[in-house]
């Protein structure tokens, strides 16, 4: 059975840090171009970025663009989503999903196949 599994989720104070990691079951990320999404209590889910499986390229939101990286260690399996300077607005339940990895290249995010997980929960407060 395919699979993907965040984690990485908490609580943490406005300012801070966390790194959520994106897993798989059943098959392997490295060849997968992944996307990370996120939807805050009352809001629509909204793209975070994604990462290429073919040319390692990334994309990150504009609105998240210099605090919020991902990246992906082949040897651990795991794509990962580096946040920073973490705000309020932030707090969400983010997600990771795979995504078309023909379209998604050259910092661009192709569409999605079908595949998430189950969330993690974010949340920024003080």
């Amino acid at each position: 059975q395919v699979q993907l599994v965040e984690s990485g989720g908490g609580l943490v104070q406005p300012g801070g840090s966390l790194r959520l990691s994106c897993g798989a079951s059943g098959f392997t990320l490295e060849h997968s171009a992944i996307g990370w999404f996120r939807q805050g209590p009352g809001k629509d889910r909204e793209g975070v970025g994604c990462i290429s499986s073919s040319d390692g390229s990334t994309y990150i939101k504009n609105s998240m663009r210099g605090r919020f990286t991902i990246s992906r260690d082949n040897a651990k399996d795991t794509v990962y989503l580096q946040m920073n300077s973490l705000k309020p607005e932030d707090t969400a339940i983010y997600y990771c999903a795979l995504l078309d990895p023909g379209s998604t290249s050259q910092g661009m995010c192709g569409p999605g196949l079908g595949t998430w997980g189950q969330g993690t929960q974010v949340t920024v407060s003080s």
